[in-house]
């Protein structure tokens, strides 16, 4: 079904948009349809090729962070073992933030799956759902540049270290508001890292803690659906396609590590609004271009 031209594309693609955050289903949906590859998003060849890439994403992520998960993995431990979490032990603070983050998408993706499944099929809808996770950005940005400007200046962290122990300052109330809000990227076109970033900004983060934090939540939330999903990749019926799999989930690890790179760099000074202007422009872009195509 898809050929390893497609795949190559399809596997970059993938693995910078679940991480920039301009919705990674939301172009998997409409880009096929604009280069006229004819595929079929609803078919389970399609499915399947998304869980693959999506897995070398989650799979790339955590050892991106690995320092950080392993921190995270020993303070579990110690609260687990002392039944408290204590005021300094920032890395037990920040698991179970994660935990609690974690929790909201897990549990409506579960439930929501099967209806929001229809919608991989429109890329209409898909594009227009784009021009709402650009006006979303737009919100997020200029509420935190408001509050910003009420309190004080914005703080740039010069160590992950240090950029950690902010993150571990969120309140389990906030956690929990940022993993509902990223559980908003089941509906294709609205950008699972854009919706926990703007999360995160609202919940008082500044640009780069809210893109690390939203990196950190992405691996638990996108691996534990793809391994739910990965003995489908293993039934006969898939035994044709799994060399093209494999090479579309090598591309989306490598440019998964690459965009993750790029923008903890980009947002220690810069802001979701580039982002923002371009899900508004290019969403209304391809919108049109899928009313003239039919």
């Amino acid at each position: 079904m898809i050929n390893m031209i497609q795949a190559i594309v399809m596997g970059l693609l993938q693995g910078i948009t679940e991480l920039f955050p301009i919705s990674s289903l939301g172009h998997s949906v409409i880009l096929p349809k604009l280069f006229g590859w004819g595929l079929d998003q609803k078919a389970p060849e399609f499915l399947n090729f998304l869980i693959a890439t999506h897995l070398a994403t989650a799979i790339v992520l955590f050892f991106f962070f690995l320092r950080d998960w392993i921190e995270v993995a020993k303070g579990l431990g110690r609260s687990i073992r002392d039944r408290k979490i204590a005021p300094s032990d920032t890395y037990a603070k920040l698991g179970w933030l994660l935990v609690v983050g974690t929790v909201p998408a897990g549990i409506i993706g579960l439930v929501l799956e099967k209806p929001i499944r229809n919608l991989f099929g429109s890329p209409l809808i898909a594009a227009a759902f784009l021009v709402v996770n650009g006006l979303l950005l737009f919100g997020a940005e200029r509420l935190r540049s408001r509050e910003r400007q009420l309190t004080s200046a914005r703080h740039v962290n010069t160590t992950a270290t240090a950029s950690d122990e902010e993150i571990a300052t969120l309140s389990w109330k906030r956690a929990f508001g940022i993993g509902t809000a990223q559980a908003a990227a089941l509906i294709p076109g609205i950008s699972r890292s854009g919706s926990s970033m703007a999360g995160g900004l609202l919940s008082g983060l500044n640009n780069e803690n809210a893109a690390r934090f939203s990196f950190l939540l992405a691996t638990p939330i996108i691996g534990a659906a793809a391994v739910l999903k990965l003995p489908e990749l293993f039934t006969p019926a898939m035994a044709d396609e799994r060399g093209v799999f494999l090479v579309g989930a090598l591309c989306a690890g490598v440019a998964a590590w690459f965009a993750t790179k790029f923008l903890l760099r980009f947002f220690e000074t810069r802001t979701l609004t580039p982002f923002a202007i371009y899900s508004v422009v290019g969403g209304a872009i391809y919108f049109v271009l899928m009313l003239v195509m039919g």
